[in-house]
């Protein structure tokens, strides 16, 4: 496997881990803010950028490389408001996304078609998570401070289960 290539996948293995940080945090802060359901979403969230780390990692051992550590570096946004959170995560994701598509790019500048696989599956979970975070944005949007407009989407993303297909 190219360096360059390797570094890329294996950074993104520790992008992956710092995504589950932060939205643990912000299950934590809605938690806080009495918002279960929404608690529950970021919770299972964190979940899922777990195993998307695995997938890397996986990824690497599987052509005969080690995962190796870096240090997580998070700068955890002030979240007043569920709005606050959502909004900080879809700013997170559309981070993610591009980091994939850099990845991708390199991928593709070195020749290395074994990794497009894994990248492509990347590539569509990433139009997938902006696509959903940003429908919750909207309607987070659209109900504002309405009391019984956020206690209807807080039930509606309750019971997201913490197992995820990835």
């Amino acid at each position: 496997m190219d360096a360059k290539l390797y570094e890329a996948i294996n950074q993104q293995v520790t992008e992956e881990y710092g995504a589950a940080y932060i939205y643990r945090y912000l299950a934590n802060e809605m938690d806080a803010l009495s918002f279960p359901g929404l608690s529950e979403w970021f919770a299972a969230q964190a979940s899922e950028e777990c195993d998307h780390a695995q997938k890397f990692a996986q990824h690497l051992i599987d052509r005969g490389e080690h995962v190796k550590p870096h240090n997580i570096e998070i700068d955890a946004p002030e979240i007043k408001t569920p709005l606050d959170a959502f909004e900080a995560a879809l700013a997170h994701e559309k981070k993610v996304s591009e980091q994939i598509r850099q990845i991708t790019r390199l991928a593709d500048e070195v020749g290395d078609l074994g990794s497009r696989p894994l990248l492509n599956w990347f590539l569509e979970e990433q139009i997938e998570e902006e696509s959903t975070v940003s429908e919750i944005v909207d309607q987070l949007k659209l109900v504002g401070k309405d009391g019984s407009g956020l206690l209807r989407i807080d039930a509606r993303l309750a019971g997201r289960s913490t197992d995820s297909d990835a």
